[in-house]
Parts: structure tokens; sequence; C-alpha cells
């Protein structure tokens, strides 16, 4: 990017937040901190209305804005790959503001790019995975959430605990929301537990905002997720698999807790770590006969015991 346009991004950016660090803006454009104070003051040269406070950030007076800027043909695409993600992954009320903030985008385009979107349409999908959620977050699950993180309010939620497989009702103040595997998971404090939890939305059948506000500073999401301690019982689990079958296991492992794999002749050592043995002993019950459990050993016993259940009500 020329200096140029690297300027006028940064105006850009400018308009986004009340206050812009001055760090932020050096590793969005991956530029030294001495680049950005010498943009900024050719913004202020140029009679940009910016005040600036050491340690704090760049705003810009009140009032100011630039009109409507035009997008880039690689924007708009990247625009219209978004709609498609958000379409099939978040649940309807987001799917609805989305194609709403769309309408508008689409608005401002030159003609030569609302052309080129209408021509791309039809070549940018995203598919169901196969290993779709039960719950397909009909209850504006997102949407709720965001809402409780902005108004710092309490959330009511019917969970169903998989490990226990028991219902319960949470009040829970959010921190965040990520999508993984699939998923999306709330991280939030539970004042039940009185500590951070996991919450899987698609175990979520009902949800609503209460009148409860929370002052607890919590941690943000990014450093839940950094620093989240590992659960006291989890266990390292090593199978020896042949290679014919190792295949198979691709599209599967990830969710059997594994981390890495060492080739050894026609086998793969394979290393996992998984806080239900039981669970996992009835996934390597799959291709138990082109596979070796080298430990726990209370694995192997778990794998007998059920083998040997399984045998009897033959």
């Amino acid at each position: 990017m020329n200096r140029i346009d690297r300027i006028s991004a940064i105006l850009i950016q400018l308009q986004t937040r009340r206050v812009v660090k001055a760090q932020d803006i050096a590793d969005r454009f991956s530029i030294s901190l001495r680049t950005v104070y010498r943009d900024i003051k050719t913004l202020e040269e140029a009679g940009i209305p910016i005040i600036g406070e050491a340690g704090v950030g760049y705003s810009l007076v009140d009032g100011f804005r630039l009109p409507p800027v035009m997008f880039t043909r690689e924007e708009a695409t990247a625009f219209l790959t978004a709609e498609k993600l958000v379409e099939q992954l978040t649940d309807s009320s987001l799917k609805a503001d989305f194609t709403s903030a769309m309408y508008k985008v689409r608005a401002v385009l030159k003609s030569t790019e609302k052309d080129l979107l209408e021509e791309i349409d039809s070549s940018i999908t995203v598919l169901n995975s196969r290993r779709k959620p039960d719950n397909p977050l009909e209850l504006n699950l997102l949407q709720n959430t965001l809402k409780s993180i902005a108004e710092k309010k309490a959330l009511h939620i019917h969970y169903f605990t998989a490990y226990r497989q028991e219902a319960t009702e949470r009040i829970v103040e959010p921190v965040g929301v990520f999508f993984l595997d699939n998923y999306w998971h709330l991280i939030a404090w539970c004042r039940m537990r009185q500590d951070y939890r996991d919450f899987r939305l698609d175990r979520v059948s009902d949800i609503c905002l209460t009148g409860s506000a929370f002052e607890k500073e919590h941690m943000s999401l990014q450093e839940y997720l950094s620093c989240r301690p590992r659960e006291e019982n989890v266990r390292e689990v090593v199978v020896l698999v042949n290679k014919r079958v190792y295949h198979f296991l691709e599209g599967q492992k990830y969710y059997s807790g594994f981390i890495s794999e060492v080739e050894k002749g026609d086998k793969v050592e394979m290393h996992f770590l998984t806080s239900h043995l039981t669970g996992f002993a009835r996934w390597f019950l799959m291709f138990a006969d082109e596979a070796i459990i080298i430990g726990p050993e209370e694995l192997k016993e778990q794998v007998k015991r059920i083998a040997t259940g399984v045998l009897t009500a033959l």
C-alpha cells in the first residue's frame, strides 16, 4: 500500500471508533509508531481536526465526518463472502441484520461493482457441515448474548450439560463468544458455579436478558482463551494406528482431543488429550482391530469392559 492510500485508510479508521490508539494503527499497517505520528501530522496539516493525547490515542473532533467512501472490487467481494458465511453460521436475527447492512453497502457501490457481485454471487457458497448442530440457533442466541455484553446485563439460560446428562438453569455474565468446530461457544461467569464456564450455544434451549446488571470486571475473551486452565482430569492417550485406516480418522480426530502424531513405519502414533476416557474408548472401538493402545492402562480396561459387555449381549 502506498503512503497516500495508507493515510486515507487511517482517516477512515479514525472514524470507526471514539479513540484509536497509535499502536492499533501501527499493527494494522505493519508500520512503526514514528511512521504513524508522521502520517497523523500529515492529516492535521491537511486540515483534519484530530485530537491526540499521549497514552490515550487519537480522535476526531465531534461532528467531523467524511462523505461515504466507495468500496474497491476486492472489498465488495469480501463483503459478499462474509454474507455467505453469516447466512450459514449465525442465527436468524443476526442474518437479518447483516442482510440489511449489505443492502446499504450495495447501495453505495458503483455500477461496475454491483454487476460484479451479481456475476459472482452464485460462485460462492458455504455448505452445511455434516456434523450440523441439533439446535439451529433460532433463539437469536448470538444477538441476545451480544446485547447482554453491551448492556452489562446478566443472561438467564436453560442449559443441557452433556457429560452429566442433565438440564439446568443458570444466570450468567457473558464475556464473549467464539466459533469452533461448527459450534458457537459462550464464555461467561456462572453465578451458580462462581467461575468462568464454556457453554455451547446449541445446548441452550431458552435464553433471555435479565434486568440484573453485573459490575464485576471480567477478563477479556482473548485473555480467557489464552490462559484458560486445563481440566484437572485431562489424560494423555497414545494409540498406534495402521496407515491403511488412518485416513478415515482425519475428519474425526480433532473432536477426540488430537494434539500430535508421528509416523512409525506402516503405522502412525497418535497423541490425544481427553477428559472422558469412556467416550474415547467407545470411539476407539470403531477401529480397534486396526490399532493398539499404548496408554494409559485405564483406557485399555475401559475398552475391554465395553467389548465384553457387547459380546455378552450378543
